[in-house]
């Protein structure tokens, strides 16, 4: 049976709980609607988070990007959203995500959000680059 949309995050316990480790994950292939023209929006999302008890599983962070396909949306709304639901999810020490919006109307869109537990320190976040080096830039 394919797959479907669906706002349902599965998760799953996290392997190393006492330890502070990004996990990157970036989304290609996101799309929602204008919710003025009803035309196509598309970005990448760039999740980035230090989990606590739980991480997000990465075939419903999938189908649950896929959900918004059809739903309009301006772009800080959808960002905004989507990050709060990661963080009902998965309750994480740290989140940011990032949404890099194409071109619409001559003009390129970043919003970016993140979350900090109460008591985490964000210096803590361990470093990486922003984009990986074998990594094609826009």
């Amino acid at each position: 049976m394919p797959s479907k949309p669906s706002r349902d995050l599965e998760t799953f316990p996290n392997p190393a709980p006492s330890r502070d480790f990004r996990i990157h994950m970036e989304i290609p292939e996101f799309t929602c609607l204008c919710p003025k023209t009803g035309q196509p929006d598309f970005a990448t999302l760039i999740l980035d988070y230090v989990p606590d008890r739980l991480c997000v599983e990465l075939k419903s962070l999938k189908l649950y990007a896929w959900s918004f396909r059809n739903e309009g949306a301006f772009h800080e709304a959808v960002t905004n959203r989507i990050l709060d639901d990661l963080v009902k999810a998965t309750k994480p020490r740290y989140m940011r995500l990032t949404a890099r919006f194409y071109v619409r109307g001559g003009i390129f869109t970043t919003v970016t959000v993140q979350h900090v537990k109460r008591g985490f320190k964000l210096a803590s976040v361990p470093e990486m680059p922003e984009q990986d080096p074998g990594l094609p830039t826009r």
